[in-house]
């Protein structure tokens, strides 16, 4: 560690940490922002305890463990050569085998990877399971390419991933364009490869050892995680009004839960811009959702074509009225203007389902009005939680009900949100930024101290 990052008392000091970091990792803006947001909060619980200090685990923890990047060649249907750049991050492995999503989209890049690889350190310490963190992906864009060349960037994808990959090791899932579809593609081939039947992927099929509720966990989680804020304040999602961005694997399946609680769901959203359906939605308007997205892979605008509603083009629906939001699109979609057009209409809570959707100018705006805020690494960690759950189901090989893992899946979003309120707790308000990033550093870091210099 550099002198410089510590004042004269022998304490961290977090402008000149983040200066050496950003020295360190020159233009990787993402995965500066999630390391600040993290070390604000983090740096006075490390300065009162000094053995975190004496083993230099921030410095340790914001470096991965490994950083592999290749070459992706394949053949297109017309039969010419594409190239494209994989990544894997394994980021660190400190209480268990690396373990996040693959994320196939233009805009993969190292600091996209390195922030979401960050971040899923604490995730998956905060789910209490035997879980690492890594990340990984290509600037592959699934979208308007047909399956067979999909199948062959995947196959070219995994012959050389399954060099890094293990159940043991390192175990990959799904992310942004890496849906059931790729998850069974690269599985294939990496049973191929390695002639064996093992747990390496979560998010496969039902039929080759997937687990249940595993597309609905991260959205199901996120409601769950709203859910608990709201009772530990005497509360609850019945009857409020929710916007929800995105309109992927998270954002409907956090809608059904909203609907299953009780609660309205008036927005959904894609890249092209947002539809406000003020009658709500219902289960077969979902449905329409899933299949238009899921199958037909159409645009959030032919929703409002069919049912009738407005269809705003290139905005985000935060300047809408309602009680709760969640975003749960991508990253940095809700910003410092969003913010306070949210708190101006009175808005009562904000659970973030995707990861980092929210500015650091915007957070700020939010903890200043002293709003109810979930941040990712807490209230979308349903997801790896079931990933986490399906390597238990594989490795016993054993299948468990869906009644039993939403049961398991609760008790894990309720367990979180405990972790919080009991390291975010002050004068009687919880901070469930400092109380995630606080928690999920702990179970890190006393691992790192007892493994020593490694």
């Amino acid at each position: 560690m550099k002198v410089s990052a510590m004042t004269k008392t022998g304490k961290l000091n977090l402008e000149d940490f983040m200066e050496g970091l950003i020295k360190r990792n020159p233009g990787e803006i993402e995965f500066h922002q999630a390391v600040e947001e993290v070390a604000a909060t983090v740096i006075p619980y490390i300065n009162k305890n000094p053995i975190y200090i004496e083993n230099h685990i921030l410095e340790r923890m914001t470096e991965p463990d490994r950083t592999i990047i290749f070459r992706v060649c394949w053949e297109d249907d017309s039969g010419e050569i594409r190239t494209n750049r994989g990544y894997r991050v394994q980021f660190n492995n400190s209480i268990g085998p690396y373990k996040g999503g693959l994320r196939f989209h233009h805009s993969v890049n190292l600091s996209i990877l390195k922030f979401l690889g960050f971040e899923q350190t604490f995730k998956n310490s905060l789910t209490t399971l035997p879980m690492g963190a890594g990340k990984g992906g290509a600037d592959f864009n699934p979208k308007g390419k047909s399956d067979r060349e999909i199948m062959r960037f995947c196959q070219a994808f995994m012959t050389e991933l399954s060099k890094h990959i293990g159940p043991d090791i390192d175990v990959p899932a799904g992310d942004i364009g890496v849906g059931a579809r790729e998850i069974s593609f690269m599985f294939g081939q990496y049973k191929r490869l390695k002639n064996e039947f093992t747990g390496t992927l979560t998010g496969k099929a039902l039929e080759f050892g997937g687990s249940l509720i595993r597309k609905e966990a991260t959205g199901y989680g996120a409601a769950y995680f709203m859910e608990e804020m709201l009772q530990h304040r005497g509360d609850s999602i019945k009857g409020k009004s929710c916007l929800v961005s995105g309109s992927g694997n998270v954002a409907q399946f956090c809608a059904q839960k909203i609907m299953q609680l009780g609660g309205k769901v008036l927005t959904l959203s894609d890249s092209s811009g947002f539809i406000h359906d003020p009658k709500g939605l219902n289960e077969e308007k979902l449905d329409y959702i899933i299949d238009l997205k899921t199958v037909r892979r159409g645009r959030i605008s032919e929703y409002a074509k069919k049912y009738k509603c407005s269809f705003h083009e290139g905005k985000r629906p935060w300047a809408l009225k309602a009680d709760l939001a969640f975003p749960c699109a991508t990253q940095n979609e809700l910003e410092i203007q969003d913010a306070k057009n949210l708190i101006k209409n009175g808005i009562m809570a904000i659970t973030e389902g995707a990861n980092m959707p929210t500015t650091h100018e915007a957070m700020n705006a939010i903890k200043k009005a002293n709003l109810l805020f979930a941040p990712g690494k807490a209230a979308n960690a349903g997801g790896v939680a079931v990933s986490g759950l399906e390597m238990t189901q594989n490795s016993i090989r054993l299948s468990w009900s869906r009644e039993e893992l939403e049961e398991r899946l609760k008790n894990i979003m309720r367990e979180i949100h405990q972790q919080c309120v009991n390291y975010g707790t002050e004068k009687k308000q919880v901070d469930y930024i400092k109380g995630a990033n606080i928690a999920g550093f702990v179970k890190v870091a006393d691992a790192m101290v007892a493994y020593g210099a490694v």
